[in-house]
């Protein structure tokens, strides 16, 4: 990307614009069916992925770091032994 000078329009903003417009078409693959196909879902995916690492890189973040520290938090509202097999949220547990 450095070659196309394309890093002047990656303001945390657009990037957080960019992850969501990427992400309906993602969701797009799946509007009308569940077997979607999948070249076109892993490309859709490829670009919800790139937007989300530039922006972490756009703020100084670590995206496995990130990823890990929610990860703890998720494991301290969802014990185990009340969320195991459940899909309601964490306040109703």
């Amino acid at each position: 990307m450095a070659e196309r000078e394309w890093a002047q329009f990656h303001s945390p903003e657009n990037l957080a614009k960019s992850i969501a417009i990427e992400a309906a078409e993602l969701l797009e693959c799946y509007q009308w069916s569940s077997d979607a196909d999948a070249g076109r879902v892993r490309d859709e995916l490829a670009d919800v992925l790139t937007y989300c690492h530039l922006l972490a890189d756009r703020l100084g973040l670590e995206p496995t770091e990130i990823v890990r520290e929610k990860l703890e938090v998720t494991r301290g509202k969802y014990p185990v032994e009340q969320a195991r097999g459940s899909s309601v949220k964490y306040d109703r547990l």
